[in-house]
Protein backbone atom coordinates (compact mmCIF):
# COMPACT_ATOMS: atom_id res chain seq x y z
CA UNK A 1 0.00 0.00 0.00
CA UNK A 2 1.00 3.51 -0.41
CA UNK A 3 3.04 3.62 -3.61
CA UNK A 4 4.44 7.20 -3.68
CA UNK A 5 3.96 8.65 -7.23
CA UNK A 6 5.16 12.19 -7.48
CA UNK A 7 5.38 15.36 -5.26
CA UNK A 8 2.45 17.22 -4.43
CA UNK A 9 1.76 20.79 -6.14
CA UNK A 10 3.11 23.85 -4.03
CA UNK A 11 -0.10 26.12 -3.17
CA UNK A 12 0.72 29.50 -1.80
CA UNK A 13 0.72 30.45 1.77
CA UNK A 14 -1.86 33.41 0.56
CA UNK A 15 -4.27 30.82 -0.87
CA UNK A 16 -4.33 28.42 2.30
CA UNK A 17 -4.33 31.26 4.97
CA UNK A 18 -7.80 32.16 3.36
CA UNK A 19 -9.52 28.85 2.12
CA UNK A 20 -11.84 27.94 5.10
CA UNK A 21 -11.11 24.09 6.58
CA UNK A 22 -15.27 23.26 5.67
CA UNK A 23 -17.70 24.02 3.08
CA UNK A 24 -20.85 22.52 1.55
CA UNK A 25 -23.07 20.72 4.38
CA UNK A 26 -22.85 16.97 4.46
CA UNK A 27 -25.07 15.11 2.31
CA UNK A 28 -26.61 13.39 5.06
CA UNK A 29 -29.48 14.21 6.80
CA UNK A 30 -28.80 12.57 9.90
CA UNK A 31 -27.72 13.51 13.36
CA UNK A 32 -23.76 14.41 14.32
CA UNK A 33 -21.97 11.18 15.42
CA UNK A 34 -19.62 12.96 16.98
CA UNK A 35 -21.64 15.19 19.49
CA UNK A 36 -24.05 12.21 19.71
CA UNK A 37 -21.56 10.42 21.38
CA UNK A 38 -19.14 10.52 23.99
CA UNK A 39 -15.48 10.22 22.49
CA UNK A 40 -14.26 7.65 20.55
CA UNK A 41 -14.25 3.99 21.11
CA UNK A 42 -11.41 1.67 21.93
CA UNK A 43 -12.35 -1.87 20.58
CA UNK A 44 -10.73 -4.16 23.44
CA UNK A 45 -10.04 -6.97 20.89
CA UNK A 46 -7.92 -4.86 18.86
CA UNK A 47 -4.67 -6.26 17.87
CA UNK A 48 -2.36 -4.54 20.15
CA UNK A 49 -4.91 -5.48 23.27
CA UNK A 50 -5.08 -8.98 22.14
CA UNK A 51 -1.21 -9.88 21.65
CA UNK A 52 -0.73 -7.87 24.82
CA UNK A 53 -3.28 -10.25 26.72
CA UNK A 54 -2.11 -13.05 25.29
CA UNK A 55 1.78 -12.32 26.47
CA UNK A 56 1.63 -10.70 29.81
CA UNK A 57 5.08 -11.77 30.73
CA UNK A 58 7.13 -10.35 27.47
CA UNK A 59 8.82 -7.18 28.61
CA UNK A 60 7.06 -5.22 25.59
CA UNK A 61 3.82 -5.47 26.92
CA UNK A 62 3.21 -2.79 29.47
CA UNK A 63 4.65 -0.37 26.89
CA UNK A 64 2.56 -1.75 24.18
CA UNK A 65 -0.30 -1.90 25.90
CA UNK A 66 -0.28 1.37 27.80
CA UNK A 67 0.49 3.30 24.77
CA UNK A 68 -1.82 1.57 21.76
CA UNK A 69 -4.33 -1.15 22.98
CA UNK A 70 -5.63 0.90 25.23
CA UNK A 71 -5.58 3.98 22.79
CA UNK A 72 -9.03 4.20 20.11
CA UNK A 73 -8.26 3.70 16.50
CA UNK A 74 -10.14 2.06 13.45
CA UNK A 75 -11.24 -1.41 12.39
CA UNK A 76 -10.27 -2.54 8.80
CA UNK A 77 -13.31 -4.76 7.08
CA UNK A 78 -13.03 -6.88 4.08
CA UNK A 79 -12.76 -9.96 2.23
CA UNK A 80 -11.47 -11.77 6.11
CA UNK A 81 -14.57 -10.18 7.66
CA UNK A 82 -17.28 -12.95 6.97
CA UNK A 83 -20.62 -12.15 6.68
CA UNK A 84 -20.14 -8.45 6.59
CA UNK A 85 -23.17 -6.83 7.80
CA UNK A 86 -22.83 -8.77 11.02
CA UNK A 87 -19.49 -7.92 11.43
CA UNK A 88 -20.18 -3.78 11.21
CA UNK A 89 -23.37 -4.34 13.35
CA UNK A 90 -21.45 -5.96 16.14
CA UNK A 91 -18.95 -3.32 15.84
CA UNK A 92 -21.31 -0.15 16.08
CA UNK A 93 -23.78 -1.95 18.05
CA UNK A 94 -20.60 -2.59 20.98
CA UNK A 95 -19.76 1.07 20.46
CA UNK A 96 -23.35 2.22 20.85
CA UNK A 97 -23.43 0.41 24.38
CA UNK A 98 -20.16 2.19 25.61
CA UNK A 99 -21.52 5.18 24.15
CA UNK A 100 -18.44 5.89 21.79
CA UNK A 101 -17.90 6.98 18.18
CA UNK A 102 -16.87 3.74 16.04
CA UNK A 103 -14.46 4.13 13.10
CA UNK A 104 -14.77 1.50 10.34
CA UNK A 105 -12.37 1.39 7.28
CA UNK A 106 -14.19 -0.25 4.21
CA UNK A 107 -11.28 -1.68 2.36
CA UNK A 108 -12.63 -4.27 -0.14
CA UNK A 109 -12.93 -2.67 -3.64
CA UNK A 110 -12.55 -4.99 -6.30
CA UNK A 111 -8.78 -4.70 -7.56
CA UNK A 112 -7.78 -3.50 -4.23
CA UNK A 113 -4.03 -1.98 -4.04
CA UNK A 114 -3.73 -2.07 -7.55
CA UNK A 115 -0.44 0.17 -7.80
CA UNK A 116 1.65 -1.79 -5.04
CA UNK A 117 -0.21 -5.06 -4.59
CA UNK A 118 0.91 -5.76 -0.78
CA UNK A 119 -2.44 -6.18 -0.06
CA UNK A 120 -4.23 -6.84 -3.47
CA UNK A 121 -7.15 -8.64 -3.38
CA UNK A 122 -11.11 -7.61 -2.65
CA UNK A 123 -14.28 -8.01 -3.98
CA UNK A 124 -14.48 -10.35 -6.77
CA UNK A 125 -16.66 -8.26 -9.31
CA UNK A 126 -18.23 -5.27 -9.23
CA UNK A 127 -21.73 -6.77 -8.15
CA UNK A 128 -20.20 -8.63 -5.34
CA UNK A 129 -18.59 -5.12 -4.07
CA UNK A 130 -22.08 -3.47 -5.05
CA UNK A 131 -23.87 -5.90 -2.23
CA UNK A 132 -21.24 -6.29 0.12
CA UNK A 133 -21.21 -2.48 0.51
CA UNK A 134 -24.60 -2.22 1.03
CA UNK A 135 -24.44 -5.10 3.52
CA UNK A 136 -22.02 -3.03 5.04
CA UNK A 137 -24.02 0.37 5.70
CA UNK A 138 -26.75 -1.79 6.38
CA UNK A 139 -25.14 -3.46 9.38
CA UNK A 140 -24.28 0.16 10.60
CA UNK A 141 -28.37 1.08 10.11
CA UNK A 142 -29.11 4.44 12.15
CA UNK A 143 -25.89 4.26 14.47
CA UNK A 144 -23.65 6.69 14.84
CA UNK A 145 -20.07 6.14 13.25
CA UNK A 146 -17.38 7.30 11.07
CA UNK A 147 -16.41 5.42 7.91
CA UNK A 148 -12.97 5.48 5.70
CA UNK A 149 -13.97 4.42 2.21
CA UNK A 150 -11.68 2.86 0.37
CA UNK A 151 -8.02 3.76 0.96
CA UNK A 152 -5.98 4.08 -1.94
CA UNK A 153 -9.07 3.47 -4.14
CA UNK A 154 -8.87 6.85 -6.12
CA UNK A 155 -5.78 7.64 -6.07
CA UNK A 156 -5.15 4.05 -7.34
CA UNK A 157 -6.57 5.15 -11.02
CA UNK A 158 -3.34 6.42 -11.17
CA UNK A 159 -2.48 2.73 -12.37
CA UNK A 160 -5.90 2.59 -13.86
CA UNK A 161 -7.16 2.11 -17.50
CA UNK A 162 -9.98 4.34 -18.39
CA UNK A 163 -12.50 1.96 -17.98
CA UNK A 164 -11.18 0.61 -15.02
CA UNK A 165 -11.69 3.88 -13.82
CA UNK A 166 -14.98 4.48 -14.89
CA UNK A 167 -15.90 1.04 -13.52
CA UNK A 168 -14.19 2.36 -10.18
CA UNK A 169 -16.05 5.75 -9.57
CA UNK A 170 -19.08 4.04 -10.43
CA UNK A 171 -18.42 1.65 -7.43
CA UNK A 172 -17.62 4.72 -4.96
CA UNK A 173 -20.83 6.55 -6.15
CA UNK A 174 -22.95 3.70 -5.27
CA UNK A 175 -20.98 3.04 -1.95
CA UNK A 176 -21.67 6.50 -0.85
CA UNK A 177 -25.36 6.47 -1.96
CA UNK A 178 -25.59 3.35 0.20
CA UNK A 179 -24.39 5.14 3.56
CA UNK A 180 -26.32 8.00 2.42
CA UNK A 181 -29.69 5.89 2.26
CA UNK A 182 -28.71 3.02 5.11
CA UNK A 183 -26.80 4.50 7.43
CA UNK A 184 -27.45 8.21 7.67
CA UNK A 185 -26.32 8.94 11.36
CA UNK A 186 -22.87 8.24 9.92
CA UNK A 187 -20.21 10.36 8.10
CA UNK A 188 -18.54 9.03 5.12
CA UNK A 189 -15.25 9.89 4.12
CA UNK A 190 -13.94 8.96 0.95
CA UNK A 191 -10.06 8.59 1.16
CA UNK A 192 -7.46 11.08 -0.70
CA UNK A 193 -4.54 9.43 -0.03
CA UNK A 194 -1.28 11.16 1.02
CA UNK A 195 0.62 14.56 0.37
CA UNK A 196 3.71 12.85 -1.75
CA UNK A 197 1.45 10.68 -4.25
CA UNK A 198 -0.59 12.98 -6.54
CA UNK A 199 -0.98 16.41 -6.60
CA UNK A 200 -3.82 18.54 -5.45
CA UNK A 201 -5.62 19.16 -8.62
CA UNK A 202 -5.28 15.66 -9.75
CA UNK A 203 -6.49 14.52 -6.57
CA UNK A 204 -9.43 16.99 -6.95
CA UNK A 205 -10.61 16.30 -9.85
CA UNK A 206 -10.77 12.51 -8.97
CA UNK A 207 -12.41 12.77 -5.98
CA UNK A 208 -14.58 14.59 -7.60
CA UNK A 209 -15.78 11.73 -10.05
CA UNK A 210 -15.61 9.73 -7.51
CA UNK A 211 -18.51 10.92 -5.31
CA UNK A 212 -17.04 13.18 -3.05
CA UNK A 213 -19.53 15.73 -3.22
CA UNK A 214 -22.29 12.86 -2.15
CA UNK A 215 -19.80 12.09 0.94
CA UNK A 216 -19.25 14.04 4.23
CA UNK A 217 -15.63 14.40 3.69
CA UNK A 218 -12.27 12.82 2.81
CA UNK A 219 -9.11 11.01 5.06
CA UNK A 220 -5.67 11.61 4.28
CA UNK A 221 -2.17 9.74 4.98
CA UNK A 222 -4.27 6.65 5.53
CA UNK A 223 -1.09 4.21 6.91
CA UNK A 224 1.49 6.37 5.59
CA UNK A 225 3.68 9.08 7.73
CA UNK A 226 3.39 12.31 6.67
CA UNK A 227 3.13 14.90 9.80
CA UNK A 228 0.18 16.55 10.08
CA UNK A 229 1.18 19.85 9.27
CA UNK A 230 2.38 18.49 5.18
CA UNK A 231 -1.60 16.85 5.42
CA UNK A 232 -3.13 20.17 6.41
CA UNK A 233 -1.60 21.81 3.58
CA UNK A 234 -2.27 19.02 1.48
CA UNK A 235 -6.23 18.90 2.20
CA UNK A 236 -6.31 22.72 2.16
CA UNK A 237 -4.69 22.36 -1.09
CA UNK A 238 -7.36 19.87 -2.73
CA UNK A 239 -10.35 22.25 -0.85
CA UNK A 240 -9.08 25.47 -3.08
CA UNK A 241 -9.10 23.27 -5.82
CA UNK A 242 -12.64 21.72 -5.37
CA UNK A 243 -13.98 25.33 -4.58
CA UNK A 244 -12.15 26.68 -7.69
CA UNK A 245 -13.75 23.64 -10.28
CA UNK A 246 -16.58 22.66 -8.74
CA UNK A 247 -17.89 24.97 -6.15
CA UNK A 248 -17.44 23.48 -2.79
CA UNK A 249 -15.31 21.81 -0.23
CA UNK A 250 -15.41 19.54 2.36
CA UNK A 251 -14.44 18.81 5.55
CA UNK A 252 -10.67 16.28 5.92
CA UNK A 253 -9.62 13.85 8.82
CA UNK A 254 -6.04 13.06 8.26
CA UNK A 255 -4.31 9.56 10.33
CA UNK A 256 -2.16 10.60 12.84
CA UNK A 257 -1.72 6.59 13.69
CA UNK A 258 2.36 6.42 12.54
CA UNK A 259 3.14 9.87 11.63
CA UNK A 260 5.09 11.35 14.79
CA UNK A 261 8.40 11.74 13.09
CA UNK A 262 6.93 12.70 9.88
CA UNK A 263 7.91 10.28 6.24
CA UNK A 264 11.31 9.59 5.35
CA UNK A 265 10.03 8.88 1.91
CA UNK A 266 9.68 5.26 2.48
CA UNK A 267 6.18 4.08 2.67
CA UNK A 268 6.70 0.03 3.38
CA UNK A 269 7.23 -0.54 7.29
CA UNK A 270 10.21 2.00 7.34
CA UNK A 271 12.42 2.90 10.20
CA UNK A 272 12.08 5.24 12.69
CA UNK A 273 8.32 6.09 12.73
CA UNK A 274 6.60 6.89 15.52
CA UNK A 275 3.27 7.27 17.27
CA UNK A 276 1.82 10.23 16.27
CA UNK A 277 -1.56 12.45 18.27
CA UNK A 278 -4.61 9.91 19.32
CA UNK A 279 -7.96 10.74 18.74
CA UNK A 280 -9.23 14.33 18.73
CA UNK A 281 -11.43 16.63 17.21
CA UNK A 282 -9.67 19.53 14.89
CA UNK A 283 -5.66 19.94 15.18
CA UNK A 284 -5.55 21.71 11.78
CA UNK A 285 -8.10 19.24 9.91
CA UNK A 286 -11.89 17.86 11.25
CA UNK A 287 -10.27 15.16 13.30
CA UNK A 288 -7.06 13.71 13.62
CA UNK A 289 -7.65 9.69 14.11
CA UNK A 290 -5.77 6.59 14.29
CA UNK A 291 -6.76 4.84 11.28
CA UNK A 292 -4.22 2.21 10.39
CA UNK A 293 -3.93 -0.11 13.76
CA UNK A 294 -0.25 0.56 14.97
CA UNK A 295 2.03 -2.13 14.42
CA UNK A 296 -0.11 -3.74 11.76
CA UNK A 297 2.52 -4.53 8.94
CA UNK A 298 2.05 -2.84 5.60
CA UNK A 299 3.10 -5.56 3.55
CA UNK A 300 6.57 -8.32 3.06
CA UNK A 301 9.05 -4.72 3.00
CA UNK A 302 11.29 -2.59 4.94
CA UNK A 303 11.11 -3.40 8.52
CA UNK A 304 8.48 -5.96 8.02
CA UNK A 305 10.36 -8.50 5.89
CA UNK A 306 8.42 -11.94 5.93
CA UNK A 307 4.71 -10.17 7.41
CA UNK A 308 1.89 -10.36 5.49
CA UNK A 309 -0.30 -6.87 4.91
CA UNK A 310 -2.22 -6.29 8.29
CA UNK A 311 -0.18 -9.02 10.18
CA UNK A 312 0.55 -7.42 13.72
CA UNK A 313 4.35 -7.11 14.98
CA UNK A 314 5.03 -6.62 18.60
CA UNK A 315 8.19 -5.67 17.63
CA UNK A 316 7.02 -3.26 15.04
CA UNK A 317 4.48 -1.70 17.84
CA UNK A 318 6.69 -1.39 20.54
CA UNK A 319 9.31 0.57 18.00
CA UNK A 320 6.30 3.24 17.14
CA UNK A 321 6.23 4.05 20.95
CA UNK A 322 9.74 4.88 21.33
CA UNK A 323 10.12 6.04 17.30
CA UNK A 324 13.04 3.53 16.52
Amino acid sequence: MRRIIRTAAIVSATALAALPLVGAPAAYAGSNPVTSTNGFYVDPGNAAATWANANPGDGRTAAIKSAIANKPSADWFGDWSGTIGTATGAYVGAAALTDKLPVLVAYNITDRDICSGQSSGGATSDAAYDTWIAAFAGGIAKRPALVILEPDAVADESCMTSAQISDRDGLLNNAITQFTNQAPDSWVYLDAGNPGWLSAATMASYLNSSGLAKAHGFSLNVSNFYTTAQNTAYGNAINADLQAWYGYTKPYVIDTSRNGNGSNGQWCNPDGAKLGTTDQQGGGAEMLLWIKTPGESDGNCGTGTGTTAGEFSPQAAYDLVYGY
